[in-house]
């Protein structure tokens, strides 16, 4: 999009009192759509809104910015001695062990700036090129970070698209990344923006070491840094609050926002944040995707890298919501993002953009902006994932792989349904309070694509869909024994009131402002609809082997779907088990609830069938 939207605001012409730097530079790859400083009015209601955020606690107290210090500098003297200690097994001279170094550098909201309290470290780890990723970091220094006290929750995460390994170093949350560069010795002060650092690694170390280049460049390419801070600040909660931020559930994450916020700070180099904010519903509104968001060129190099190029890289063609990363090799941050979440973003985004509208006549406090979507409101129909561990170790694990997958049942809904049944995949885990077992919830919205139009007796059958999902959630390398999932079609009126702030369902007369006008043709489905549970079998000893009976009656206190005792083909006595012991909606691989077309409409019944585990979806009423 040639970005210039004819948007010029008519602010203000008085002098900008906070940016000080020629109006005569560009910054980013255009000309900014306007150069004019905040007004009085605005002056104002950027007092209100750094209150409304100093007041619903952004920013971290000084006590936990020094834990953080400590922990940082603890963290550093570990990977050192770490390093030392491979140099010196590796049979290095004295002086190249006492050389031996590893470096930490930060980088994501910490290294921005933007951080809050309770937020974790994005940290990575610059070691020799004769430290490598996959027995050193992930088993040696894992096994070394296991010894100490302070680190709990430890989980490598080895086989992600950015190898990482999570733990909590004295309650401060660490998420560490390892990159071997082709140096025998890294330095205190090694330059990661310098290109020479890419030279000899692989695909896999790039993107660890890409985190840090893009967060300094950011930074070196906004007009003023702490308008684009708060303005980041402030829009990071905005999407929290709206249901929009998860860059693994198909939205945007904090990269995503930073990039957002910074073209736009290039747009507006004099606006302050409360202008800013205004303006970034405004334009990103009217933002013609799938063109491109960049800070800067695309540059490519020598070195050979991949970049995002659609006019060479098919698969970029595919992108819905590109946000270009500015250093090399330049990528599409935003690559997770399908049709469905692109449209409730779009919703969203127009939400902000009336909210602001009227902050700015005066109508309403920057609280309305950031009011909480009640997404359990706006659709009839839903899908609730189910997934129970042994314990809460193994769920942790568990529950990040599932909710990694969940983009992919997104994009398998949409594929096989031709885009006409669209999903909202909710970027939010629920838990039963009341229940001592090891278990959480997932939830995604269901309607029919505005404008279809609705046949009698039409249906979805997503069968197909949740059978792919199951065979790739199956393909978890970690699975336990007591790791289930069970997916299933829910009605509104179904939802388990543990979802609810308050324990139970608000009326519906309550609803406020914040939420979107429900849709009047959201498809209608059978509420007696379910898939069955998509269980992990590792050997062929039944059912009984996929866990405890504890945890099986854990999963049943969740299902919201009518129960039914079906019989199993491989195993004829499953129907003398105490209901119990094997709760109804385990029914294994073989015998699951199908709907079934009648002649009064649609109806839901057992039956013994090898189809896969899934729902079909009638669009033919609107209950």
């Amino acid at each position: 999009m040639g970005e210039s939207h004819g948007l010029n605001s008519s602010f203000s012409a008085s002098p900008s009192k906070i940016e000080k730097k020629s109006p005569e530079r560009q910054w980013g790859v255009a000309k900014p759509l306007s150069l004019a400083g905040p007004s009085d009015a605005d002056v104002l209601r950027n007092r209100e809104l750094e209150k409304y955020l100093v007041d619903a606690g952004l920013y971290e107290s000084d006590e936990e910015a020094a834990r953080r210090e400590v922990v940082l500098s603890k963290l550093k003297q570990i990977v050192k001695i770490w390093v030392r200690d491979l140099t010196r097994l590796r049979g290095y001279t004295d002086q190249m062990v006492e050389d031996a170094n590893a470096v930490i550098l930060t980088f994501g909201s910490y290294r921005l700036g933007v951080h809050g309290p309770g937020a974790d470290i994005d940290t990575l780890c610059v070691g020799p090129s004769y430290v490598n990723r996959e027995e050193d970091f992930f088993y040696v220094l894992h096994n070394i970070l296991a010894e100490i006290e302070e680190v709990t929750e430890l989980q490598p995460v080895p086989d992600a698209h950015v190898p990482v390994m999570k733990f909590k170093f004295d309650g401060i949350s660490i998420d560490l990344l390892y990159a071997s560069v082709s140096l025998l010795v890294v330095p205190d002060g090694f330059d990661i923006s310098d290109i020479s650092v890419l030279h000899h690694i692989d695909e896999p170390t790039v993107r660890s070491l890409n985190g840090c280049r893009v967060a300094d460049q950011i930074l070196k390419v906004v007009p003023n840094v702490e308008n684009f801070r708060t303005t980041l600040r402030c829009l990071k909660l905005w999407a929290k609050k709206r249901g929009v931020y998860s860059n693994v559930t198909g939205f945007l994450g904090g990269v995503n926002w930073a990039l957002l916020v910074a073209r736009l700070c290039q747009f507006y180099p004099n606006a302050n944040p409360s202008m800013l904010v205004s303006r970034f519903f405004r334009i990103y509104t009217l933002w013609r995707w799938p063109n491109p968001v960049m800070l800067c060129d695309i540059e490519d190099d020598e070195l050979g890298f991949l970049i995002w190029d659609p006019r060479k890289n098919p698969w970029d063609r595919n992108h819905v919501m590109p946000i270009i990363t500015p250093a090399y090799p330049c990528m599409n941050s935003s690559y997770n993002v399908s049709a469905s979440t692109l449209r409730v973003m779009m919703e969203q985004f127009q939400f902000g953009k009336k909210v602001c509208e009227d902050i700015e006549l005066n109508k309403t406090p920057w609280s309305t902006l950031f009011e909480p979507y009640l997404f359990f409101d706006d659709y009839k129909n839903y899908l609730q994932v189910d997934i129970v561990a042994a314990d809460f170790d193994d769920l942790r694990a568990w529950k990040g792989w599932v909710e990694s997958r969940l983009r992919q049942l997104t994009l398998m809904i949409e594929r096989d349904t031709s885009g006409k049944l669209q999903c909202h995949p909710y970027p939010h885990d629920y838990s039963d309070p009341s229940s001592s077992c090891a278990h959480c919830a997932f939830f995604m919205g269901l309607k029919r694509k505005a404008g279809e139009a609705v046949q009698e007796g039409q249906q979805f059958d997503i069968r197909k869909s949740v059978d792919e999902f199951r065979r790739q959630i199956n393909s978890y390398s970690y699975w336990k024994p007591g790791m289930e999932i069970n997916v299933s079609h829910i009605r509104r009126k179904q939802i388990p009131s543990f979802v609810f702030p308050e324990g139970y369902r608000r009326s519906r007369q309550s609803r406020s402002l914040n939420q979107q006008p429900l849709d009047k043709d959201a498809c209608p489905c059978d509420p007696g609809t379910s898939s069955g549970v998509l269980k992990r079998k590792r050997d062929s000893d039944g059912p009984e082997s996929s866990g405890s009976a504890e945890k099986r009656q854990c999963t049943s206190a969740h299902d919201q779907v009518p129960l039914h005792q079906p019989t199993s083909l491989r195993n004829p006595d499953a129907t003398k088990r105490n209901p119990v012991e094997e709760p109804s909606h385990l029914f294994g691989d073989d015998a699951q609830p199908r709907v079934l077309e009648s002649g009064d409409g649609v109806a839901s019944e057992p039956v013994q069938s090898n189809v896969v585990s899934g729902s079909r979806m009638s669009l033919a009423s609107t209950a």
